[in-house]
């Protein structure tokens, strides 16, 4: 079981596509899903759809996803695949 939280389960549409994401520069786009495959800290996360504290420096495990509308993801380390609305 694969783990994670978010605005509730929204299906993959793989056909969108999505960005593989190795390195720190800033990525944009609109996303819905991320999925983490190496352990990961977020340097800056953007969403449309997440209100109270932000990820922003926050630890994600390998194996860890999240769900939402997110405009902008950056990482401080690890990896992540990021997929479009």
């Amino acid at each position: 079981m694969s783990k994670g939280f978010g605005q509730g389960d929204v299906g993959i549409d793989y056909t969108i596509g999505a960005e593989v994401i190795t390195d720190t520069a800033a990525h944009t786009g609109r996303f819905k899903h991320i999925d983490f495959y190496e352990n990961t800290t977020i340097d800056t996360l953007v969403s449309e759809n997440y209100t109270g504290n932000s990820l922003d420096g926050e630890s994600m495990p390998a194996g860890f996803h999240i769900v939402g509308v997110f405009t902008s993801i950056q990482l401080q380390n690890g990896a992540c695949i990021a997929y479009r609305v």
